[in-house]
């Protein structure tokens, strides 16, 4: 009878120390609420944001951060946040794609893009290593850049398992170039002599979030908004291949002690199929799949979206409250000339696939 008292208070004592997740999501609760009222008024004010929620709210968290840090009962909550919701957000996304669009653009400017976001993805990882960012890193800007900036950043982020300070630094800084994207890009308009096709082409490869394709093409006309989205969800097609093929290289990369990092040491056996591709990935392009077969109704993609879209803003600000300001600024230029370099790599592709294909 005493053991089992004994083992009774163990329990109970070990579920009285077991951390809550409810503080840490509350914290990053609150600090969403924000961003997306940031996100609101900008809409009100200038008919689209120029700082999305998703950045505010990173934004928001190293502010936190930066004022205070979350004590022992928060961190549970953040992690949480940071990780599993983050992996369910990257999972609903997937109800959002559908083939039957894409197809009909023709296959010259399909395999344009294809190309484009891996010479992208190619040459923005060269760029990144030469100035010496992290491997991690490199890897987050090269896809951010070449596929659609912080979406693709924050998918790709847990199949290489990327440090928080590494996913803040690569969307602050692609954050801030893509709005520099949307106030500079439609100059290439006069300048450049282009159509207004062929300047929605040119939006749809270059700019990093769908909302700031619709900004950066609005004011120019109805047909460079119409090109520059059809091309641009081609391209955030990408977003699937090219998360499956990093969750294969992953278990390669090197990690700060020299063992791969999100994957156990190998032992000379074969890795199971669930350790090389994570479950959500899976589950992203099941739901893609069930969508492009109709399988899921019109009316429920915009609440998945919507939520997956939710989840995504309260993952950033869970990742913001994880990174320290000052990593951050060490590490500023090198980031800043990473993507500048590989933003303007990416425009000179997407200008030379213009000329390739004769688009008009």
């Amino acid at each position: 009878m005493s053991s089992q008292a004994s083992s009774k208070a163990v329990a109970d004592s070990g579920a009285v120390r077991s951390p809550s997740i409810l503080p840490g999501i509350g914290l990053c609760l609150a600090i969403t609420i924000v961003a997306m009222a940031g996100q609101a008024v900008e809409e009100r004010i200038f008919s689209h944001p120029y700082v999305e929620a998703l950045v505010l709210a990173i934004l928001l968290g190293i502010a936190v951060r930066t004022a205070w840090s979350p004590g022992a009962r928060f961190r549970t909550g953040i992690a949480f946040s940071a990780k599993q919701l983050l992996e369910v957000a990257v999972t609903l996304l997937g109800a959002s794609l559908s083939l039957g669009a894409i197809l009909a653009s023709g296959p010259a400017l399909i395999g344009g893009i294809v190309g484009t976001v891996a010479i992208g993805i190619a040459a923005s990882y060269g760029i990144c290593r030469v100035l010496g960012l992290p491997e991690r890193m490199a890897i987050l800007v090269a896809c951010g850049n070449a596929i659609c900036g912080n979406s693709a950043i924050a998918a790709v982020a847990p199949v290489i398992g990327a440090e928080p300070k590494d996913i803040a630094a690569s969307i602050a800084f692609t954050a801030v170039l893509g709005v520099l994207m949307v106030l500079g890009l439609p100059l290439f308009v006069p300048l450049a002599g282009m159509s207004d096709n062929q300047y929605g082409v040119l939006a749809g490869l270059t700019v990093y979030a769908v909302p700031q394709v619709l900004a950066a093409t609005v004011p120019v006309s109805l047909l460079a908004t119409q090109v520059g989205t059809l091309v641009k969800l081609v391209r955030v097609l990408m977003l699937g291949p090219v998360v499956v093929a990093f969750s294969l290289l992953a278990p390669r990369l090197p990690g700060e002690g020299g063992h791969p990092a999100g994957a156990p040491p190998r032992k000379g056996g074969r890795l199971a199929f669930t350790k090389l591709v994570p479950w959500f990935i899976l589950g992203f392009l099941i739901l893609a799949s069930l969508r492009s077969l109709g399988l899921i109704p019109d009316g429920a993609v915009r609440p998945l979206t919507q939520l997956a879209g939710f989840l995504t803003v309260l993952s950033m600000a869970a990742l913001g409250l994880g990174v320290d300001v000052r990593v951050l600024a060490r590490v500023g230029g090198r980031v800043t000339l990473a993507v500048t370099g590989s933003l303007a790599v990416l425009i000179a592709i997407s200008l030379a696939l213009i000329r390739l294909l004769g688009i008009a």
